[in-house]
């Protein structure tokens, strides 16, 4: 069973683990509101040696049981970078072993590399024991596909992660990088003001009109996205001293996450705030190290449920020029 996005390294991937595994390979790919032709894949997969391609609807599952408890939690990535990426991983491991299960495979495969190897790597682990989890990206004998592309795409439906090959970060990100996100130059002279409504911590429309969490999501997305809100540059030294430059676009994200932390602010104590902080640092370490299924991120849910029953309430957020500002609050209980 290998987890397929349709990109070069998956497809190698698949005559790989048939000629190092003497495996038939049957593919896996999930929808979670990327901008892909998802037949179109499926039919690659199949051209490309796989001798079953499945494709499931993920989307619902992927902000249900995934966006919606780490923004309940307030989980961002050095206190400012939405998580998009590395939130789809518990959703693929568990996706992934439930197909392998249906199909009776022995192994289960992914072309992660590095720490998002390790995120889906522990978390296949820990729901199917008895499963082989490879990952033939860091094995002996691949060899990954030259790709010439400047950026490395990852897209879901809570925003995209761009990856910056050589580039350090000592030039402004080039407009190109960007599709959910106009430039300021571009962006309405006048500003919109969006009334964000929660219910027990979870955000359930805005401006008056009640939602579902995915319609939510692309609503915001689509207005914050006019505005210029949502772009994010972020800059990381490795070892060896060289820079690497990630690009975050994440409209929606940026503007349910303003509001969620200004209405935890307006109804908790103090002493409250400045526990939680070390709550959601935990949640994202649990996110980061692929422990989603480990009891310690469902101990932290149960909290944070708990703790959210106060937050009903509604934020109104300003949105101009590439900012996203708090001007009101309220709340309903």
């Amino acid at each position: 069973m290998l987890a397929y996005s349709g990109g070069a390294q998956s497809t190698a991937g698949i005559q790989w683990l048939a000629d190092h595994h003497r495996a038939d390979v049957i593919t896996l790919t999930l929808d979670l509101g990327q901008p892909a032709d998802l037949n179109e894949i499926r039919e690659q997969a199949l051209s490309s040696g796989a001798i079953r391609a499945h494709v499931v609807d993920a989307r619902d599952e992927f902000v249900r049981d995934a966006v919606l408890p780490s923004l309940k939690a307030g989980a961002l990535s050095d206190g400012r970078y939405p998580m998009s990426t590395a939130l789809t991983r518990p959703i693929i491991a568990r996706q992934l072993v439930q197909i392998a299960s249906l199909e009776k495979t022995k192994m289960i495969a992914h072309g992660c590399a590095g720490r998002d190897a390790v995120r889906l790597t522990r978390a296949l682990k820990t729901l199917g024991l008895h499963y082989s989890a490879i990952a033939f990206a860091d094995e002996p004998g691949f060899t990954a596909p030259v790709d010439q592309g400047a950026d490395r795409v990852d897209a879901n439906l809570w925003g995209r992660t761009v990856g910056r090959r050589g580039d350090d970060g000592s030039s402004p990100p080039p407009d190109a990088s960007f599709t959910l996100t106009k430039r300021l130059e571009d962006t309405p002279n006048q500003p919109a003001l969006v009334d964000i409504l929660f219910e027990r911590g979870a955000p359930s429309g805005h401006s008056g009109v009640t939602m579902t969490f995915p319609e939510l999501i692309e609503s915001l997305s689509t207005i914050a996205g006019e505005h210029g809100v949502g772009r994010l540059d972020r800059i990381k030294v490795r070892a060896d001293g060289t820079r690497t430059r990630a690009l975050y676009e994440a409209p929606a994200a940026v503007v349910l996450h303003l509001a969620h932390g200004e209405l935890w602010r307006y109804v908790s104590s103090e002493s409250q705030q400045r526990f939680d902080m070390a709550v959601s640092a935990a949640y994202v370490e649990a996110i980061d190290r692929g422990e989603w299924f480990d009891p310690l991120r469902g101990g932290i849910d149960a909290y944070v449920d708990a703790t959210s029953q106060q937050m009903t309430g509604t934020i109104r957020v300003r949105l101009f020029k590439g900012a996203a500002r708090v001007v009101g609050r309220q709340t309903h209980v």
